[in-house]
């Protein structure tokens, strides 16, 4: 934000940086964060999770005061929600419309939750790099799973090693993974997920690998038990998947409804 051609400005007040980013500024600042000086701050933070929900509560204090149950997993988002909140209040928007705003909300692709009717948790998300994956495993891990289940690929015709260390950094964070095909471009799919396995057996991970990424899906739910968390890595709002040049209609949304249809 441009704090010098502004009204009013809002600034983490967590941030390392918040001084640097703020010394410049020529309107009032608003500030928020976990800080006790912050004027909006969020306490008692703590992780929820149901069957088809992962979040993040916690209560406001400061500005505004309530109970916020945000719709997003990870603590992190806690600071995401607070400068979300703090806009909505300049706009006039009370606390139980934001509140009923934050629970619902979600990005495609984005850590989005797609509801089977069973026991587990199926998350589709776009990681399609080792520090993305690193990032959803480990804020998945807070939710202590009966097991966190990673299905991923890699894209063809681009870097081998970002193929090893997405194996590597799943076989170190997943309880079992299923490696399958993304999108192999002018590449053997084959050969893209060999590649990946190279960096797994560095680790001790548990793993299966099935090409067709529609049969992949389809394993992964089919043996989901009671408890987990399963996180369909890479595609997240794709809707397509890239063959030799080519562009096929393939939506993970659609997959897991056909799934649950009984079509795989």
């Amino acid at each position: 934000m441009l704090f010098t051609q502004c009204r009013q400005g809002y600034a983490n007040l967590d941030d390392e940086h918040f001084s640097e980013i703020t010394k410049k500024a020529v309107c009032p600042i608003q500030t928020f964060g976990l800080a006790e000086d912050a004027d909006l701050r969020a306490e008692d933070i703590r992780l929820t999770r149901d069957r088809d929900f992962l979040g993040v509560d916690f209560t406001l204090r400061g500005l505004a005061k309530g109970r916020i149950s945000c719709g997003v997993p990870g603590t992190f988002n806690v600071h995401n929600a607070l400068g979300a909140i703090c806009i909505a209040l300049a706009m006039g928007v009370d606390i139980p419309a934001v509140n009923e705003a934050l629970h619902s909300f979600t990005v495609k692709g984005r850590v989005q939750i797609i509801p089977t009717g069973y026991d587990y948790t199926l998350i589709v998300d776009y990681a399609h790099n080792a520090v993305a994956l690193e990032s959803i495993l480990k804020t998945l891990r807070e939710y202590h799973p009966a097991r966190l289940i990673s299905l991923f690929g890699c894209g063809g015709n681009r870097s081998k090693l970002r193929r090893f260390e997405m194996g590597e950094t799943s076989g170190n964070l997943a309880d079992f993974m299923v490696i399958t095909s993304d999108n192999p471009r002018f590449e053997e799919p084959q050969a893209i997920i060999d590649d990946i396995l190279t960096g797994i057996k560095k680790t001790d991970g548990k793993y299966i690998s099935i090409i067709d990424r529609h049969e992949a899906i389809s394993y992964v739910m089919h043996h989901a038990e009671p408890g987990d968390i399963v996180v369909l890595a890479g595609k997240g709002h794709e809707t397509y998947q890239e063959i030799k040049g080519k562009k096929y209609h393939m939506s993970e949304e659609e997959i897991v409804q056909d799934v649950l249809d009984g079509k795989y």
